[in-house]
């Protein structure tokens, strides 16, 4: 028998004429296997590239609407200007400088400290440094008129890592102490290497820090060019985007409105989340690496990938790695050493953690409230929750919508409050 098969002579002998063509006939002419459609996870595929790009289009898009939206609506709401008024209230005050040029005071003091006097004596001068350092600009804040919400914030992130470092430089150094190392007590005293570590982008004193070869100057540029222009970007969106939105809602929040409520949270969420995004890459990325690199500091690990958070704990553990070492090494392992269970000393650093977040925004804000420390004790259910019951994306997706919900319940809670203690209630008055 002679049969073509794409455009092939094939021979078979009669008798076997059924047993061979109908085989041959299938391997030459067949178009289908065994496949899994690629959408299904059991086909392995993984290459999802442009429907990434599709999300990013669709985000541009949707956002560009809200935008336009926006400036119809309001108009240029962007005042320079305006911004130097949140910093200052007095043209001829500086109250919040004035403060943290005080710390080098604190930071001599505390040097003084370590080489007079005993342990014992040394320890217990320590903690009142320590103390002085937390309560100095409280009552700073609260007794002078001219501070402002903004720069009483500045004053006291930078008191409060002034506090970091000095716990850290005091660990340390008893550490050192403790184990004999005759080089200790010398490194320590350095006045020059105090104030590198003072300046340095991390909360862990060393002995010895890791150094980079050289100041990348085109790497320096970059970075400060993001810097700037981020900043820029930052005013203008809070400015356009949302203080209108934080202004209208006021009004549902004092009628009880709960579906309006509803409404002005979604629509807040969307530029507080963007707006926390791009404050991620300004500080953790651009400010700290600009610092680093001046500083040649070697150590550029601010951050890990927090975005594919499966559970509340990594997300917390890998967003912000200069305080997830000094909680792991300074809070966290010696509750363990102590005979801590792990879940007691993850919650007592989740306290710490609430205790940081509410005193740098109540302080400022003059108003005692607890929605930053109740947010962040919240973590704890939370994290035990997504960690039980979620897996995988439903994780991740858990994550992010914490984040993206979460920060504009506690800015609408804490405007709201501001708004009828500072501004309705001196007005009703």
């Amino acid at each position: 028998m002679n049969v073509n098969v794409n455009g092939r002579q094939l021979f078979f002998c009669s008798c076997f004429d059924i047993s061979f063509v109908i085989p041959v006939l299938i391997l030459f002419c067949s178009c289908h296997k065994l496949q899994e459609s690629l959408l299904s996870s059991a086909s392995g595929y993984s290459n999802y590239r442009g429907i990434l790009n599709w999300c990013v289009v669709m985000l541009i898009l949707s956002n560009a609407r809200l935008f336009l939206e926006n400036l119809i609506k309001y108009g240029i709401l962007v005042d320079p200007i305006q911004v130097i008024s949140l910093f200052l209230k007095d043209p001829y005050s500086w109250p919040a400088l004035c403060l943290i040029i005080c710390k080098c005071l604190a930071l001599l003091f505390y040097l003084w400290l370590q080489g007079t006097f005993g342990e014992r004596l040394g320890t217990f001068l320590h903690l009142i440094n320590l103390s002085t350092i937390l309560c100095l600009p409280v009552a700073t804040v609260l007794f002078v008129s001219s501070m402002t919400p903004v720069g009483a914030v500045f004053a006291l992130a930078v008191y409060t890592i002034l506090f970091l470092k000095l716990y850290s430089y005091k660990d340390v150094n008893r550490w050192c102490r403790d184990i004999r190392q005759a080089r200790a007590r010398t490194l320590a005293r350095s006045l020059s290497y105090m104030y590198y570590f003072i300046f340095a982008p991390t909360l862990c004193y060393e002995l010895n820090f890791p150094r980079s070869p050289r100041i990348r100057k085109r790497f320096l540029l970059r970075r400060l060019f993001e810097m700037v222009f981020l900043m820029q970007l930052l005013v203008g969106l809070i400015q356009q985007w949302m203080v209108p939105t934080i202004q209208n809602s006021m009004k549902p929040f004092q009628d009880m409105d709960f579906s309006r409520m509803i409404e002005r949270l979604l629509k807040l969420a969307v530029p507080n989340h963007l707006i926390w995004l791009i404050f991620f890459y300004w500080f953790f990325h651009s400010s700290m690496n600009f610092v680093a690199e001046l500083m040649q500091f070697g150590d550029r690990e601010f951050y890990r990938d927090w975005w594919n958070s499966e559970t509340v704990t990594y997300f917390w553990a890998n967003w912000n790695i200069p305080v997830h070492k000094w909680c792991l090494r300074h809070f966290y392992k010696p509750m363990l050493k102590r005979g801590v269970s792990k879940r007691v000393a993850q919650a007592a650093v989740f306290l710490v953690s609430a205790f940081f977040h509410e005193y740098l925004v109540s302080v400022p804000l003059k108003m005692f409230r607890l929605w930053a420390f109740m947010g962040m004790m919240v973590q704890v259910p939370l994290a035990w929750f997504v960690g039980q019951f979620l897996r995988g994306n439903y994780g991740n997706a858990a994550v992010w919508i914490s984040l993206i919900i979460g920060q504009p319940i506690a800015v609408l809670m804490y405007v709201h409050d501001y708004y009828v203690l500072h501004v309705q209630g001196p007005s009703a008055g």
